[in-house]
């Protein structure tokens, strides 16, 4: 699991939001004082993400529930597999359910997607990664997620590497400028990041490689003709990431070009959620 420090805060923020004052629903019907037994089931094939995110919902619901965890994350699973076994509190099971199957049924989904694009790839050297359009305050659940499913991850947020987009290139006054002033700030204020650049064609990219000073180039919305002629003018000395509008149906031919990475924004932005249900084990 993907060390998450305010994970109990997310879940805590999630439960409140779904009970509120009460989950009356399960306070008129179910007696406090009744135990139960629940399992969840897979209900389609794919890749498992956040069976322990789903435990941890249980558990803050209520702590002396029994809950037994059959799988684990960034298994393969197949229609009917038994994830996970509660006991305890019927009333505490209930109330937990929906939002437990809301985490792992979306970090499945975005697994099993993430899985299915990366085996696209197999034999190539390119690798798929995410991107920052995820749901807020699911950041890093998504993209761990996306590791589930053997994808990687860019940067987690604007603080842990400098990405020169159009934006802030045109407004620092160019490319040259933009590479400059990245450099006298990261001195200025003792920072050791990463810097990527995004071009938006080879006039672009002929500026970037004669000024240099950074890491990673990312060529924006380049058909695979003209990718493969980047690519073949970076030649190595940066590393190459292709992004814009790559969907499954052209994703291997972008990777035949030779770039390094692909970025995907619909791997955490446009998921189907994995059919993952909780029935009673009576």
């Amino acid at each position: 699991m993907m060390d998450i420090s305010n994970l109990d805060e997310l879940i805590l923020m999630a439960l409140r939001e779904d009970v509120g004052d009460g989950d009356h629903s399960t306070l008129a019907c179910i007696p406090p004082t009744a135990q139960g037994k629940a399992k969840m089931v897979a209900k389609q094939d794919g890749i498992l993400c956040g069976i322990e995110v789903a435990q941890r919902v249980f558990q803050l619901v209520n702590t002396d529930l029994k809950i037994t965890l059959t799988k684990r994350d960034g298994e393969a699973i197949v229609k009917g597999d038994l994830l996970m076994l509660v006991e305890g509190s019927s009333a505490s099971i209930l109330t937990a359910e929906r939002t437990a199957l809301n985490y792992i049924q979306r970090l499945s989904g975005i697994a099993t997607e993430t899985h299915r694009m990366v085996a696209m790839l197999e034999g190539l050297h390119t690798r798929l990664l995410d991107t920052r359009k995820t749901t807020p305050n699911m950041r890093l659940l998504e993209k761990y997620a996306v590791k589930c499913g053997g994808g990687t991850n860019h940067r987690i947020g604007l603080y842990d590497m400098v990405m020169l987009k159009d934006n802030h290139i045109d407004f620092a006054g160019g490319i040259e400028a933009a590479i400059d002033r990245t450099h006298d700030y990261l001195k200025s204020n003792n920072k050791n990041l990463r810097i990527e650049i995004e071009v938006r064609n080879l006039d672009e990219l002929e500026r970037v490689m004669q000024h240099g000073g950074v890491d990673r180039i990312m060529l924006d919305n380049f058909d695979t003709e003209t990718l493969r002629k980047a690519v073949q003018r970076i030649d190595g000395q940066y590393e190459t990431e292709a992004s814009g509008g790559i969907t499954e149906t052209t994703l291997r031919s972008y990777a035949e070009t030779g770039v390094d990475f692909i970025s995907v924004g619909a791997l955490t932005h446009h998921i189907k959620s994995l059919d993952i249900s909780l029935v009673s084990d009576l």
